[in-house]
Order: C-alpha cells, then structure tokens, then sequence
C-alpha cells in the first residue's frame, strides 16, 4: 500500500480522517458510491470539500493510486469528482488509479481554489 507523504491527515480541527495508517489484512476495504443528500450536517460538507482540495494541492489533475487514502472518504466523492482512471477498475485495490473529474468538481464544489 502506498503511502502518501504529505498529504493531510485529517480536515484540520475535526476528527475527519483522510488518511488510513496501515492496509488491512484481510483486504482494502470497496470503494461505493455513497449519496449526498441535501440535509447532510455542514461539517460533513466541509470534510468533503477539504478532502477534495487536499486531493487537488496534492494530486492536480493527475491519476493518482488509491494507496492509504480513506475508503469512506473517497466513496463520499466516488464516481462524481473522483472517478476511475482505469478500465478495467478494481474498487477492493490499493492500488487502483483514481483521478479528480475537474468539471464535475467545480460544480459541486464552486467554492473551491480548483485552477491549474
């Protein structure tokens, strides 16, 4: 599992976690979809969106390996502005290339310093 130095921890201030510190033994746990409905708390709105900046400062718009990324984390952006950057996709892998959807991210995050 790679590990990506740099990359923050957590959203400063909460108990948000970004970051996982070592792989599971039995396997990374899936990647899923997960749907945002419009009465989420404001603090989960803000881990997402300070997820998805840190994902930006630290990836761009590269493809990047999923590696010690948080799987619950992710799966609050997957498939909208984190999508697959492979094919054939294998949502149970550390190593599996994702990458940041940049239109689908500057509409649902506007807010967000997303500039190449």
């Amino acid at each position: 599992m790679l590990k990506h130095r740099g990359f923050p921890g957590r959203l400063p201030g909460t108990d948000f976690q970004f970051v996982i510190r070592r792989a599971n033994p039995r396997g990374a746990t899936p990647l899923a979809r997960r749907e945002r409905f419009a009465d989420r708390k404001p603090a989960d709105r803000r881990a997402d969106a300070g997820f998805l900046q840190a994902l930006w400062d630290h990836f761009g718009d590269a493809p990047f390996e999923r590696g010690n990324l948080d799987a619950g984390r992710i799966s609050w952006l997957f498939e909208r502005e984190v999508v697959p950057a492979e094919d054939p996709f294998d949502p149970v892998s550390y190593d599996a290339l994702l990458r940041i959807d940049v239109d689908a991210a500057r509409a649902a995050f506007p807010d967000l310093d997303l500039d190449t």
